[in-house]
């Protein structure tokens, strides 16, 4: 079915001659050429950050065993979570985090011989995770924070007590959120004595660097194609729902899941 975006076609460019078009487009490299020196003099400052000592104990439920924070490095000294959003008594995973994860198995093998393991972790009970994983089809190792504070610790889940305050710590500011959890990504290092550190923490569209199907599209005439949708992310599916009737409304708001009063939300790719 064919798909209504925010814009059906793409607007109107100039046309110009090949020789021109050479010239413009070695103008455009020389701001690419500043962009990436910038990134890599951003992420050289990020690595710079000052680390804080974890000191709280956490224990995670995973498919077969409890599991420490310690245990979740897999012999590595880095630790790279992303926290799904995935709560308890969710009919599925938020589709906008499911975008995220749809690139995360081919990194595995890649980042293991970096010395860093990537682990996902959300606040749903094991056995929901683990129905959902394999359903998506999913490899990659993920585990429940259920029975710990670890994802309230790290700004991702939200007590009914906060949801009812109005405002939330969420991203570094207090804000409104529409959802008791969050999407974010936090980095841990574990030193030769076993003492972790957290070294790095981002949310919203912090994430957008993990999302390779987004730099595929801001490379296309009509990018990423959202400008007109009231809802940012209104357009992605679950990988396994796009034949069923796909249909984007240019109008839709964000939706609830079932059986829950939260989910993904434009929070998400607004800030």
């Amino acid at each position: 079915m064919a798909t209504l975006t925010a814009s059906a076609t793409v607007r109107d460019r100039e046309i110009v001659s090949p020789d021109d078009w050479i010239a413009r487009r070695k103008e455009l490299l020389q701001k690419e050429k500043e962009f990436t020196r910038l990134r890599d003099e951003l992420s050289r400052q990020r690595r710079e950050l000052p680390w804080e000592k974890v000191e709280k104990q956490y224990v995670f439920d995973s498919p077969n065993a409890k599991q420490t924070l310690p245990d979740l490095f897999g012999g590595k000294s880095q630790l790279i979570v992303y926290h799904f959003m995935l709560g308890p008594g969710w009919e599925a995973g938020c589709p906008s985090c499911s975008y995220l994860a749809d690139h995360f198995d081919g990194s595995l093998i890649h980042l293991a011989n970096r010395d860093v393991t990537l682990e996902v972790v959300s606040r749903a009970p094991i056995d929901q995770i683990e129905n959902f994983k394999q359903r998506m089809g999913w490899r990659f190792h993920w585990v429940s924070s259920f029975s710990n504070d670890f994802n309230h610790d790290y700004h991702v889940s939200f007590t009914k007590d906060e949801m009812a305050k109005g405002k939330l710590s969420y991203n570094y500011e207090m804000m409104e959120f529409p959802s008791e959890e969050a999407p974010g990504l936090s980095v841990f290092y574990k030193n030769s004595a076993g003492e972790i550190f957290h070294t790095y923490s981002a949310y919203a569209r912090g994430l957008d660097i993990l999302v390779g199907a987004y730099n595929f599209l801001d490379l296309a005439p009509k990018g990423r194609d959202e400008e007109g949708l009231a809802f940012t992310m209104s357009w992605v599916r679950h990988h396994d729902k796009y034949e069923e009737g796909y249909f984007v409304d240019p109008k839709a708001t964000y939706i609830a899941p079932k059986s829950s009063g939260s989910s993904c939300c434009s929070e998400h790719h607004s800030k």
